[in-house]
C-alpha cells in the first residue's frame, strides 16, 4: 500500500533504542503501538487494538444477529434420549 503523504523525519538515540517521533497529523489514539518490518526494510505501525471488557463482550453479543439454527437439547426437540438416572 503506497503512502498517500510522506514526510522525513529525525531518528534519534533513546537509551539503546532508536527512536522517532509521531508527528501531531499521524497521532493514533491509545498508550501502544504494534510495529513490523517487511524483508525489504518497509515499517508498518498500526494502533494496538484495545482489548473489550466483559460488558462489552456481552453487550456486543446482545446486539449480534441469531445463528438461525436450533441448539440441540432445546425444549421439544424429541429426537433426544431421556437422562439417566444418577444416584448420589
Amino acid at each position: 500500500m503506497e503512502a498517500k503523504d510522506e514526510k522525513e523525519i529525525s531518528i534519534f538515540r533513546n537509551g539503546r533504542s532508536r527512536a522517532v517521533r509521531i508527528p501531531a497529523e499521524y497521532a493514533v489514539e491509545g498508550d501502544s503501538v504494534m510495529i513490523s518490518q517487511d524483508e525489504d526494510g518497509v515499517i508498518h505501525m498500526r494502533p494496538k487494538q484495545k482489548k473489550m471488557s466483559l460488558i462489552e463482550v456481552l453487550d456486543w453479543l446482545e446486539e449480534q444477529e441469531p445463528l438461525g439454527e436450533e441448539f440441540p437439547g432445546d425444549p421439544g426437540d424429541e429426537g433426544l434420549l431421556p437422562a439417566d438416572d444418577v444416584d448420589l
